[in-house]
């Protein structure tokens, strides 16, 4: 139904117009009796081994929202009953703010990709809290944390270290994004000398709460190599919980999509098939080079159950999906947990 309906009504309209309509509609039906159960019954697919036990939290199974779809946490509670085993909330910033000019969600179906050069646009972290007190789910919640725009790199340490304290009571583990291409001078953020300071502060803070929080960082698929073994050395040194790998990419490399199209469009972080085979090679860098010294979360491109199976295969211990959820529909997450079992039992 949704490749044949759904989609391609909301591919007839401008995609950020797209997402508020689909979230408005989720809400509105969840309220409808029995709907919610309507949509379990489609999507929400069970088994005992698919549970997967990282960094002290039991996920129900190894299938994740990644961060950007959900970024006020107001669609949870909704979206948890499509079969999820994690949703990631965010980014989020200490303050508002609007983010980058629109449009600035651009759809690459040449390439079943997207464009996004969003910039961290969020009701800040306090907002977020209003709703995350209200869970109506077991579900984990990961937050997604950033700086705030207008925040100098000098001052950056600031933000994460207040996002940190505000959300610490309310999520379920946290995600330091310093590589998104969409916030001006965000990615030099994932030079050493800033993660070690970040990392090590926010530790110092976790470690006086009475339970302290998985905290896993983000990167970017254009790292090379020797960045890699970098960010290999931080996670080793500051035993930090693990990585996501991996973020939007800022490479326009073997697009179907043609070059006036993209120029057109201008910058952004490219998802998607686009940066499916980057993403699982990042993976299978940092788990064998490491020798699977710490979890990974996949995430990149994952648009079938193979996608996936290869993202697992690579090294990661859980995956996230987003343009593929937008492209193929909630029954891609079922697809994925049911091929897991096929393949391992």
């Amino acid at each position: 139904m949704y490749k044949y309906l759904i989609k391609p009504l909301l591919f007839a309209m401008q995609p950020e117009k797209a997402h508020y309509f689909a979230t408005g509609c989720l809400t509105f039906f969840s309220a409808i009796p029995g709907f919610l159960a309507l949509i379990r019954s489609l999507y929400d697919f069970k088994h005992q081994k698919l549970e997967r036990k990282l960094f002290g939290l039991t996920f129900k199974n190894p299938v994740g929202l990644a961060a950007g779809f959900d970024k006020d946490a107001r669609w949870f509670n909704q979206l948890a009953h499509l079969g999820f085993g994690f949703i990631e909330i965010g980014t989020l910033t200490p303050k508002a703010q609007v983010g980058n000019d629109k449009p600035r969600l651009f759809r690459i179906t040449e390439d079943e990709g997207l464009i996004n050069r969003m910039g961290f646009n969020n009701l800040g972290a306090e907002d977020a809290i209003k709703r995350l007190k209200n869970r109506k789910t077991n579900i984990i919640i990961g937050g997604n944390i950033g700086k705030n725009t207008a925040t100098s790199n000098e001052d950056a340490l600031a933000d994460y270290i207040s996002n940190f304290k505000t959300l610490h009571d309310y999520v379920d583990y946290f995600v330091l994004n310093v590589s998104c291409p969409n916030v001006k001078g965000l990615t030099k953020l994932q030079d050493t000398p800033f993660l070690l300071e970040l990392i090590k502060q926010v530790q110092i803070i976790n470690k006086t709460k009475p339970k302290p929080k998985p905290v896993l960082l983000k990167i970017a698929p254009d790292l090379n190599d020797s960045q890699l073994d970098e960010i290999i050395g931080i996670v080793t040194q500051t035993k930090i919980d693990g990585v996501i790998a991996t973020n939007t990419s800022i490479a326009r490399d073997n697009l179907s999509t043609s070059k006036e199209k993209i120029d057109v469009i201008g910058k952004g972080g490219v998802s998607g098939i686009p940066v499916k085979n980057r993403s699982t090679e990042v993976i299978r860098y940092l788990s064998e080079k490491s020798n699977k010294a710490f979890p990974i979360i996949g995430v990149g491109g994952i648009h079938t159950a193979e996608d996936a199976i290869e993202k697992l295969e690579a090294g990661a211990d859980l995956i996230q999906i987003f343009t593929g959820f937008i492209y193929e529909g909630p029954g891609l997450i079922k697809e994925i947990n049911k091929a897991i079992i096929e393949k391992y039992g």
